[in-house]
């Protein structure tokens, strides 16, 4: 009885299965799907017009640069470490702008022009580590340089446009936006110096922009892209950039002398972290050096006899100085062969005193 009845139960599902083998290899076949209609775009706004053609203008002039140096690996090895960044064109005799940072210690410097093409051997020519410039020249000028025109810094608005261009991570001539932040920030750079001065800038501006311009609403240089401040290592909105009355003003010297005047009134000031913690704000006079314009002025250093506290600068042109850094960068800013005046604190007492600025680097 068992066994007529599993027979059966077999017999009914057969039919069944083939039955759906049936139905599935008889369906029709898929018509074709034809690809949506394209919607017409239309002119492009005006806004994106004059990006698109400002990037046109300006990438010709935007480098990417690639650099070996030697590195110590472990105690016994050394190997080749590879570096990148960005830079641009200065002018037509092949002189290239970069950060000191991307070339710092290279023993090849390689730029390559026209969006990854034309790699063009360099040679250093001169850098600057308190301003984090350098300056490199192509080894062969290739026909059409562009250099990319100048601008000032010294009238830009919070709330100006401005575009960054550039390599992050390897990404040749990248476009980003954003507008001018701020103002006159102070942008820290080797040997415990300080730019003063710096643009901040919400443009997004990563790992292998430094070096790369920013540019305004025109295409002009009005900043050098060298900094970002991001607990992650990448963008997140406040980058820095070096101004370009600055840049303008310590290229030159690069090029024709290998390094950049330092300027001074002829002070050796005592350890900043001393002074720090001693919680004194302003920079100790710890020495004047004969004949310089502190000596002339009669700023009197630190008695290493008794112990007396010398002549402490609190202030250049009326802008506080409370660390070793910011009086340099304030150094800056007033400008070497200016006269600047120089709040001074002897014995709890303020002074001014008005100081011509010279160059620390003549001999």
């Amino acid at each position: 009885m068992k066994k007529t009845k599993l027979l059966s139960l077999l017999l009914l599902l057969v039919p069944l299965s083939l039955a759906g083998s049936l139905i599935y290899a008889q369906r029709p076949a898929a018509r074709a799907i034809e690809p949506r209609a394209i919607a017409p775009r239309g002119p492009l706004l005006e806004a994106e017009k004059s990006l698109v053609a400002l990037f046109e203008q300006a990438a010709p002039s935007v480098a990417y640069i690639t650099t070996e140096r030697l590195e110590q690996t472990d105690f016994f090895t050394i190997g080749v470490a590879q570096g990148a960044g960005s830079a641009f064109v200065w002018d037509n005799a092949g002189y290239v702008v970069t950060n000191f940072h991307v070339i710092e210690n290279a023993r090849k410097i390689v730029v390559r022009l026209d969006a990854g093409k034309n790699a063009i051997p360099a040679d250093y020519v001169g850098g600057a580590p308190d301003y984090d410039l350098a300056v490199v020249k192509l080894k062969q000028i290739p026909p059409g340089l562009k250099p990319i025109p100048l601008g000032t810094s010294r009238d830009l608005k919070v709330g100006q446009s401005v575009i960054a261009i550039g390599n992050p991570f390897g990404f040749s001539r990248t476009l980003t936006t954003g507008i001018i932040s701020a103002l006159d920030r102070y942008l820290p750079t080797q040997n415990y110096a300080e730019i003063a001065g710096a643009i901040q800038t919400d443009a997004a501006i990563n790992p292998g922009n430094s070096g790369g311009p920013l540019l305004d609403s025109a295409g002009r240089l009005i900043g050098v892209n060298t900094a970002i401040r991001s607990s992650s290592g990448s963008s997140a909105g406040v980058g820095f950039s070096i101004p370009v009355d600055l840049v303008n003003r310590i290229v030159p010297q690069l090029i024709a002398r290998g390094r950049a005047a330092s300027p001074s009134i002829g002070i050796i000031p005592y350890d900043p972290l001393v002074v720090a913690r001693n919680g004194i704000k302003g920079v100790v006079v710890n020495g004047v050096r004969n004949g310089a314009p502190a000596a002339q002025a009669g700023l009197k250093p630190l008695n290493r006899r008794n112990g007396e506290l010398g002549d402490i600068i609190t202030a250049v042109n009326g802008r506080p100085v409370e660390t070793l850094s910011t009086f340099v960068a304030e150094l800056d800013r007033a400008g070497i062969g200016n006269v600047a005046e120089f709040a001074i604190m002897r014995n709890g007492k303020e002074r001014r005193e008005k100081i011509r600025i010279v160059d620390a680097s003549n001999k």
